[in-house]
């Protein structure tokens, strides 16, 4: 929403917004837009944001945080005036005479998506794209030019709006997708593995001629849904027991960036550089790398787009080192992502201590249904410093997640952990914790109350 809001503005549309909750990187991306926010939800903003008395906005884009009932929207509702969500409006406005290049899937969707219209920004394309992060190369997280032949999108699987209760990818009207992973999340939307599913199923059968799916078959899930495909495959996979078209071999980590061969079909077809590390993120740029290339893509414009690519922020992000402490942020939160994540910082700083600190904010990661997955996913860490689970009040007791249980299952693998309950506390423990030469990588979704500008500042 902040991504689109400042497009907008860009193109000469007066712009403002309402929030509950603003931090960065978005609220700096809007500061820097020049758009007048408001906070927190009232009905008023509808007169505050007019030009003159009683005069309202042409049209209101509502954002999937919003709930039937939210005050300012019942006062929208009440006025009469135009309002879609930001999918819909995309559908109707921007994206039926393009090629639509969707990045879907649990993990991966940002790096993959910003990897993508880097790329093909770089090789003289002027893509479309709409991207749901802050990427360090990219202008904006939202380009929309006049005449571009492609748009690069994030697909979402998350919901569109309250009153259009589907996957924001069901908007995208997608030529080729790249699917990366499946697996249970947005336990608050979702009931289980068989619903996030079934909303895969539903974008792989919305693939329009002409057009590809680029799947990672991995996972069973992933091997379960490809075959309803109606348009042409092509899959990835790091093992090749899985009988992919694409693998990879001879990775090598400098700790700036990784080096790889891509592989087809059993011989080696390139060797390319990322400014990236992890399997993980090795796996994205394989996906990257065959989509640009059935765009007929040359390897050599390809190759550089990947050297020029700088990341995503609160990716592997490092934010300060203090005293030779280096503090990074990433916005793992999935168990999956946080295992991933943690194997790369390992492979990237092999000589430091790592020490993680986790809040559970995502809907999924607030509730127990990844209890034990938790557990196993800090083994690479030295140290693990857990806060409490962000506001759980509308969860059940019983479908609450346990920080301090997974302190206890983390201390059982031999690794020292500590709960703790407000940020301040936590700060306090993990800067008195640290010693010269560690990382500390501080995990989570969500603001987290400063944690990090504030354990800075206690480092010094």
């Amino acid at each position: 929403m902040g991504a689109f809001a400042s497009y907008l503005k860009r193109t000469g549309v007066r712009v403002t917004g309402t929030d509950q909750n603003v931090y960065p990187p978005m609220s700096d991306v809007l500061k820097n837009a020049g758009i007048e926010l408001f906070s927190p939800y009232a009905a008023e903003n509808l007169q505050k944001i007019a030009k003159n008395p009683g005069e309202l906005p042409d049209l209101f884009v509502i954002g999937n945080v919003i709930s039937k009932g939210n005050v300012e929207m019942t006062a929208i509702e009440q006025s009469g005036v135009p309002y879609v969500s930001l999918p819909e409006f995309m559908e109707r406005h921007l994206l039926p005479q393009t090629r639509n290049l969707v990045v879907a899937g649990t993990h991966g969707k940002t790096t993959t998506s910003s990897l993508l219209a880097h790329t093909l920004a770089s090789a003289g394309e002027n893509p479309s794209y709409f991207i749901g992060g802050v990427s360090h190369t990219l202008p904006h997280s939202f380009h929309a030019p006049e005449n571009s032949k492609y748009f690069v999108l994030e697909g979402d699987e998350y919901d569109t709006a309250f009153w259009d209760k589907v996957p924001k990818f069901n908007h995208y009207l997608p030529n080729d997708v790249i699917l990366t992973s499946v697996e249970f999340d947005h336990a608050d939307i979702y009931a289980d593995l068989a619903a996030v599913k079934k909303a895969f199923a539903g974008l792989i059968s919305r693939i329009r001629t002409p057009g590809r799916l680029i799947a990672c078959v991995e996972t069973a899930n992933v091997r379960e849904l490809i075959p309803a495909a109606k348009v042409p495959l092509i899959t990835y996979s790091r093992f090749e027991k899985d009988g992919a078209d694409y693998t990879f071999k001879n990775m090598e980590t400098n700790g700036e960036s990784t080096v790889f061969d891509v592989i087809f079909k059993g011989t080696k077809k390139d060797r390319v550089e990322i400014n990236l590390c992890g399997e993980h993120n090795v796996l994205n740029a394989l996906a990257v790398y065959i989509e640009c290339f059935e765009l007929g893509i040359p390897s050599d414009k390809i190759k550089e787009g990947f050297k020029t690519f700088k990341g995503i922020k609160r990716r592997q992000e490092e934010r300060g080192e203090v005293n030779g402490v280096l503090v990074i942020d990433d916005f793992a939160h999935h168990p999956t992502a946080v295992r991933e994540t943690l194997n790369a910082l390992h492979l990237k700083y092999p000589k430091r201590r790592l020490v993680a600190v986790f809040e559970p904010r995502s809907a999924t990661s607030r509730r127990k249904v990844f209890q034990k997955e938790y557990t196993e996913a800090f083994d690479q860490a030295g140290a693990v410093f857990i806060a409490a689970a962000f506001d759980q009040s509308k969860i059940p007791a019983d479908q609450q997640f346990s920080s301090q249980e997974l302190v206890t299952g983390v201390k059982a693998r031999g690794i020292h952990a500590l709960c703790f309950a407000e940020v301040d506390e936590g700060v306090k423990n993990v800067a008195a914790y640290a010693q010269k030469g560690d990382l500390i990588a501080v995990l989570s979704n969500g603001g987290f109350g400063g944690f990090i500008p504030k354990l800075l500042e206690a480092l010094r």
